[in-house]
Order: structure tokens, then C-alpha cells, then sequence
């Protein structure tokens, strides 16, 4: 295991393009670090930087404290799983998994290859495919082949570039959950590239959002979520996205194109003064008036709106508001949307609802909002004029003791076992 410190890295191309632009993250020994953003923020190229597949243009990189630019990917130590597996399709499971240890015999006696290999095999399930060629492996087994050929070389970090993408959604929930189980029974250190919420969200330690090669925040998935740095974050983070509303403060109110608000003085004060402000809230904020006791009631405001439609799904239910853009904050929130990969800002609220609830499309209703748990953005900087750092850093304090006592135990049930 390792330690990663990248220090104000820098990778520009021949063009003077920079790829990744002054990024400094310090992972910490048998840490779970997640890379995520929209297409083309530079985090495969981070990735490909921290392995050596990938010159750095400035800053330094240090492995346990080595500084490491100019030593060749295979003197890192460093284990790489790909999207594509890399697999020889003339080997067995078996000989693919040796296959690093076959290239340092010096390293390793014949009947040690074997134990490593049956070790990982049995880490990994794939006990009854060793004498299988990847060609007759479906998609899940073959990625598991290539995570057990990284576990056997004993590196100090793993690194995964989009290991998952390929696999259907059913498959991506297996995978998902055994890299999980076997980074924390490992304590590997591990860095793994992403664009997919869930994955980023239920994995990592900490996550660390990208946008156009710069580092915008880096915390644990829950403050990330709760206390977003910036639009954003705020924007990328979370599936439904976080809804967008303009507003002007006026007589102790946030008057938006859905109606006016009661919200917290602090709330208030950060809008007060501003021309207009983004306001932030996410679905789950949201609900039927109906259905909300009276003693939760009075922390948020009830406003009457136009459904369009309701979307069910069993557990759950979303109602989508259609509002009119304002143009002083359209150019703002259509930059947004690029940014997260979207064509243009679509004008709508997204709330989700109880189950229960009789809300339809066509018709005007009654919906709760948890105005504690709005944010309060400016629209000419994005910042996060309501974020406390203070409760957020916190969170992901509370995260990394969680978590080291899950990588506890999960070591304590393998060595039981």
C-alpha cells in the first residue's frame, strides 16, 4: 500500500491545451479516491499521469513520499485495470491472471504463482473458469479476470479507468459491489475514473470533481452532496439533478417563477443585496402538501404549481413544474448545462413524491419545499453563498472513521474465514 500526493500537476499538450491545469490531491494509504465529471475534465488523463502512461508537464508526484515523473510505469508498483479488460484471448483465466508474475520470476517460485493466482481466484469467485479462455467469459468475468491479475501482482495502489462501462446496469451492480468488498477486506490505496453517479457516490472515500482539467472539490460523496462548493458541484452531483431557480430577494421573501418563499434568515441575508441569485433544491425536498405532518410543515413553504406530468415508479414518483427562464440568468445556467454534458438549461422543476400520492399531470397542486435545505448560489462566480465548510468538512471527517472501521472489520471477517 501507498500513499499518492499529486502536487499543482500540469499536463499540456503540444497545442498549449491544458488537459489538467494546477491539481493537487493527497491520497492517503489504503484510501478509496474516486475521479469523476463530464467528458473530456481530464480525469482518465490524471489517471494515465499517476501510472506513467501520461507525461506531466509541471509539479511533482510523490509515492510514499518518492517523487516519481520521471520513473517508468512498470518501476511504480502501480496495478492498472482497464475499461477494456487487456486480456490475451490465447491464455487461460489462469495464465492471464499469472501472467505479471510469469514476467518477474525472480520474484516469484512456480507453486508461490499458484497460490497467488487461487488466492485471487478465490477473492474473486472464478475458481471454476481458471482453465477458460476470456473468449467464453461473459463481460462480468471477464473484468473480475482483470482485477484478479492486479491483486496478484501486490501492487502499491490499484488504478481503474472506467472499469465498469462496458456491462450492462445488472452486471455493473455485481461488479460495483465486489470491488467495494474487495478494496476494503485489501486496504489497497486505489484511484478509479468514473462518470457514473452511482458508482462515484457509493465507492469512494472521497471524490474529487473535475471540470475542464481544474480540481473543483474534493470530499466524502455526503458533503459533496449536502454542502457542494459551487454550481457545479451542485449541478453534478446527484441523479435527478439539483434544480435551478432564479430569485430576488424582496420583504423577507425569495420571489421565484414558482412562487415566493419563507426562508431562513440566513438564506435571506445571502440573497439580500443581489441583483438575482440561483436558487438550489433538490427533489427530495419535495412534497405533496397532503402528506406532510404538521409538525415538519412549518420548516419549509407550500406553494401551488402546474404539473405537466408525473412519472411512477413504484417506490417513488416525480412531478415535473414548467416555469418561465428568466433571461438575466439563461446565458449562466445554458453554460451550466454544457458543462454537464447537457444542450441547453431546460426551465423545469423536478420534485419528488410519496408513492402515495394523487398528484397527476394536468393539474394545479399543493407542494411542500424544505426551504432548510435550499443553497443559495451567485450566478456571476457560482459560489455557494450559504455552504457551511465548517458541517461539510465534518461529514467527510465522519466518512473516513466510518470507513476505516469498515476496512477493520472486513479484514478481521477475511482472515475468520
Amino acid at each position: 500500500m501507498a500513499t499518492i500526493e499529486c502536487k499543482n500537476l500540469v499536463k499540456k499538450y503540444d497545442d498549449g491545451f491544458p488537459a489538467i491545469n494546477d491539481v493537487s490531491i493527497d491520497i492517503a494509504d489504503g484510501e478509496f479516491i474516486i475521479l469523476v465529471g463530464p467528458s473530456g475534465c481530464g480525469k482518465s488523463t490524471l489517471l494515465r499521469m499517476i501510472v506513467g502512461l501520461e507525461d506531466i508537464t509541471s509539479g511533482d508526484l510523490l509515492i510514499d513520499g518518492k517523487r516519481v515523473n520521471e520513473v517508468a510505469p512498470r518501476d511504480r508498483n502501480l496495478s492498472m485495470v482497464f475499461q477494456n479488460y487487456a486480456l490475451y484471448p490465447h491464455l487461460t483465466v489462469f495464465e492471464n491472471i499469472a501472467f505479471p508474475l510469469r514476467l518477474n520470476k525472480n520474484k516469484a517460485e512456480a507453486g508461490n504463482i499458484d497460490e497467488k493466482v487461487r488466492r485471487a481466484a478465490d477473492m474473486l469467485d472464478l475458481n471454476e473458469h481458471l482453465d477458460r479462455k476470456p473468449g467464453n467469459l461473459s463481460g462480468g468475468q471477464r473484468q473480475r479476470v482483470a482485477m484478479g491479475r492486479a491483486i496478484v501482482r501486490e501492487a502499491d495502489a490499484f488504478l481503474f479507468d472506467e472499469p465498469l462501462s462496458n456491462l450492462d446496469a445488472k452486471l455493473r451492480g455485481q461488479m460495483r459491489t465486489q470491488i467495494a468488498q474487495l478494496q476494503r477486506t485489501l486496504g489497497t490505496t486505489s484511484v478509479y475514473v468514473t462518470h457514473d453517479q452511482t458508482e462515484a457516490m457509493t465507492l469512494g472515500d472521497r471524490v474529487a470533481v473535475l471540470k475542464r482539467g481544474v480540481l473543483q472539490q474534493i470530499a466524502s460523496p455526503r458533503e459533496l452532496y449536502e454542502q457542494p462548493i459551487n454550481l457545479f458541484v451542485a449541478g453534478f452531483i446527484g441523479s435527478p439533478e439539483m434544480n435551478f431557480l432564479p430569485a430576488h430577494a424582496e420583504n423577507g421573501q425569495l420571489r421565484t417563477p414558482i412562487g415566493d418563499l419563507e426562508v431562513p434568515e440566513g438564506h435571506y441575508k445571502a440573497a439580500e443585496g443581489k441583483k438575482i441569485v440561483l436558487l438550489g433544491v433538490r427533489p427530495e425536498h419535495f412534497e405533496d402538501a397532503k402528506l406532510v405532518d404538521d409538525g415538519i410543515r412549518d420548516h419549509g413553504t407550500v406553494f401551488t404549481a402546474d404539473i405537466t406530468h408525473t412519472e411512477w415508479l413504484g417506490n417513488e414518483q416525480y412531478g415535473y413544474i414548467r416555469y418561465d427562464a428568466d433571461q438575466e440568468v439563461k446565458g449562466t445556467l445554458d453554460e451550466l448545462a454544457k458543462d454537464l454534458d447537457g444542450d441547453e438549461f431546460n426551465p423545469q422543476v423536478v420534485v419528488a413524491l410519496d408513492s402515495t400520492s394523487r398528484i397527476r399531470g394536468g393539474q394545479q397542486a399543493e407542494v411542500w419545499m424544505d426551504t432548510r435545505k435550499l443553497h443559495v448560489f451567485d450566478p456571476e462566480t457560482g459560489d455557494n453563498l450559504t455552504r457551511d465548510a465548517e458541517a461539510g468538512a465534518k461529514l467527510t471527517e465522519e466518512a473516513a472513521k466510518e470507513r476505516a472501521d469498515e476496512i477493520k472489520r472486513a479484514q478481521e471477517n477475511a482472515e475468520q474465514r
